[in-house]
């Protein structure tokens, strides 16, 4: 009798380890939530995505993914220190182990995703390459730029995208390149360059701080579609999910209909099953995160859902959500079920 009982304690210690998921093990989630604050790759410039205000507090919409994933996680969207990395830089950090998590304005590839060894865990913003060119220069299509010299960041796929671009239409132009994206907006405005390609966002954050945005115009044609996307180091699944659901979490909080100003009194009177679902309250999604049951409703309550991180950030500068529409709404964003 004793033996038996003795097998069947083994057998209750045992089986738990053996049903949990292989992927259930994250030493970057255990590492963070030791060290208690998020460490995250952002962009050291860019007006609306990233930027310390007057106080030195960080800004933005890029900021904004970062603050979900510590609310998630720590429980306090404020828990979060920010490294600022350049184009050349921001890849290298991730790969270190440096950074927890990058939200920098990067495109997801193939040969980023592959041969980096980064995975891109979610599209937070579909961008689109841009030129942008003086007012008084009288360029009015990319077709006039044949011969033209072009200020673009080097090392980015914006340069591999200007190249393949010209060779296309069997155009001529020469580049004039920085590695720092205020060095290349500085050689534009002094005049070194007859155009400046970027991704329209940051274009459009750059003509906002010169003297007179109105001197400066976009040309109407687009060369490629950005797709700017979260990232972690490949190698870690449970963390790897962390990120992508708090991202993913935001979008299905604006589905839902629930936001920064009434998450906690909407869920306490709702009978939506996808709202209960969400809240933690008829399952527990949270513990497939390894996370807590609120952890989604204190995303929404600390940082809010997609339209308010968009609107709070983005609509100052003069860009309208377009494809950043939900999937309901003619837009290419939409959350997977989160069931």
């Amino acid at each position: 009798m004793k033996l038996k009982v003795s097998i069947l304690a083994a057998i209750v210690l045992v089986v738990p380890a053996l049903i949990q998921p292989s992927w259930a093990q994250s030493s970057r989630l255990d590492a963070v939530k030791s060290r208690g604050v998020v460490r995250c790759g952002v962009n050291p410039n860019f007006a609306g995505f990233a930027l310390p205000d007057s106080a030195g507090q960080w800004r933005g919409f890029d900021v904004d993914m970062c603050r979900a994933v510590a609310a998630a996680v720590l429980g306090d969207s404020a828990k979060t220190q920010y490294v600022a990395l350049s184009a050349k830089d921001r890849f290298t950090a991730l790969q270190s182990g440096d950074i927890d998590m990058l939200a920098r304005n990067a495109t997801w590839t193939l040969s980023r995703n592959a041969k980096l060894g980064i995975n891109f865990v979610a599209t937070n913003f579909y961008d689109a390459q841009a030129f942008m060119v003086k007012a008084a220069a009288n360029i009015k299509s990319v077709n006039d730029l044949s011969g033209a010299s072009i200020c673009v960041i080097a090392g980015t796929d914006t340069e591999r995208n200007l190249a393949d671009f010209f060779s296309s239409r069997k155009m001529k132009f020469s580049t004039v390149a920085f590695e720092n994206a205020d060095n290349v907006a500085e050689a534009y405005l002094a005049g070194r360059c007859d155009a400046f390609i970027n991704d329209g966002t940051q274009l459009a954050a750059i003509r906002l701080r010169t003297p007179d945005p109105k001197a400066h115009i976009f040309l109407p044609e687009s060369i490629s579609m950005e797709p700017l996307s979260i990232s972690v180091r490949n190698g870690d699944e449970a963390w790897a999910n962390v990120v992508r659901w708090s991202f993913f979490a935001m979008l299905q909080a604006e589905e839902l209909g629930l936001d920064s100003k009434n998450v906690r009194a909407k869920i306490a009177a709702s009978t939506n099953p996808g709202i209960l679902r969400f809240a933690g309250k008829s399952e527990d999604l949270g513990t497939m995160l390894l996370l807590d049951r609120d952890w989604a409703v204190r995303i929404v309550e600390q940082v809010g859902n997609y339209a308010e991180a968009f609107d709070r950030n983005i609509k100052p500068l003069g860009i309208e959500r377009g494809l950043n529409k939900l999937w309901n709404d003619a837009g290419l964003m939409i959350a997977p079920p989160m069931r």
